[in-house]
């Protein structure tokens, strides 16, 4: 997978393809690589929820997440299994942390309650 930043920033008397300024984010899955709808839009949803938490660190751009390359079906058998899953969201992740660097670390309850 890729990513591809697009500044939404143009001269004010040009007109804007963004509605609003912002964090834009798609998610391009074809079908060339990704056969079955099932499998294309659960990868489209990790590629959401993975944006959600990466949010604050992004810039205000229109990002486009591509998927280039195949899940070999052979090795994924199912678009729900735990192995595709566990796949797509580590390279997501490997994507993100080369964009904005590591994401920030959820606070973890049992530290603060120590301290």
């Amino acid at each position: 997978m890729h990513c591809c930043a697009v500044g939404v920033s143009a001269p004010e008397e040009a007109v804007s393809v963004f509605p609003a300024p912002g964090i834009w984010l798609g998610a391009m899955v074809p079908k060339r690589w990704a056969k079955r709808a099932v499998t294309r839009n659960a990868i489209k949803r990790q590629v959401y929820h993975l944006g959600v938490e990466f949010a604050p660190l992004l810039k205000e751009k229109a990002h486009l997440i591509r998927l280039r390359r195949d899940f070999d079906r052979k090795h994924f058998v199912s678009a729900s299994s735990d192995a595709l899953k566990a796949a797509v969201r580590q390279e997501l992740l490997d994507l993100f942390v080369q964009i904005v660097g590591p994401r920030p670390q959820k606070a973890d309850p049992e530290s603060k309650a120590s301290a």
